[in-house]
């Protein structure tokens, strides 16, 4: 059951989400998919307990003669709260027939990401008047071989230590302030016990599978 206080804002960003225009192919823009507003028509209609009360009267309880009213409606994802930590998983197969095949593209994505135009304007833990919520890339998960076989790898920031990240994980305390560049830091590559120290465009051009951001304050 979804209910909401106040239908007009449901559908209301933080950040003007028709400002990104998000290039294909980048991680915006899976973003900006996964969250579009969905229209809920024919087959897909809702069922409104309402328009039903209404057709069939409050008085009638009985299930086998109540008629159950169908209705178009809209629908869509946004975030409610913005969490300290961000992971963001890649759907990296695709049905091919019978079988799965890996999806090798490479997907764009930056040092800091803003989740504005993803969040509700009602974002709970979002100061009033904030239209930033910006997040900082920490950590990437690699995947190479097939669906089969293959081999995950990882990209790390070596950073010093975030107080203030760590007073909102543990006290669920909500910035204040927000940055705008990434939490300076050394990157390192680790496959097994191998570890080197690589560029942060090294990582931007990796085949991420998944992506951890912090919330920057």
């Amino acid at each position: 059951k979804v209910s909401t206080e106040d239908p007009e804002m449901a559908f209301c960003t933080l950040a003007n989400r028709e400002d990104l225009n998000p290039e294909e192919g980048s991680i915006h823009h899976c973003l900006y998919q996964f969250t579009r507003n969905e229209k809920l028509t024919e087959t897909n209609k809702l069922l409104c307990d309402v328009c039903t009360q209404r057709h069939c009267g409050p008085k009638n309880n009985i299930k086998s003669e109540k008629k159950y009213v169908y209705t178009n409606a809209r629908k869509q994802m946004l975030i409610s709260l913005a969490p300290p930590i961000l992971t963001l998983h890649l759907k990296r197969f695709q049905h091919a027939g019978f079988n799965l095949q890996k999806v090798n593209r490479h997907i764009k994505f930056p040092e800091v990401i803003d989740l504005a135009p993803f969040c509700t304007a009602k974002c709970k833990n979002v100061a009033e008047g904030n239209t930033k919520v910006l997040y900082s890339l920490y950590g990437v998960v690699e995947h190479s071989g097939t669906m089969r076989s293959g081999h995950y790898t990882a990209y790390v920031k070596m950073r010093t230590t975030n107080n203030h990240l760590s007073d909102l994980v543990l006290r669920g305390q909500s910035p204040q302030a927000l940055e705008t560049e990434p939490v300076k830091g050394q990157w390192f590559h680790i496959s097994d016990t191998h570890v080197q120290a690589v560029s942060a465009s090294k990582v931007l051009s990796s085949q991420a599978y998944l992506l951890f951001y912090e919330r920057l304050l």
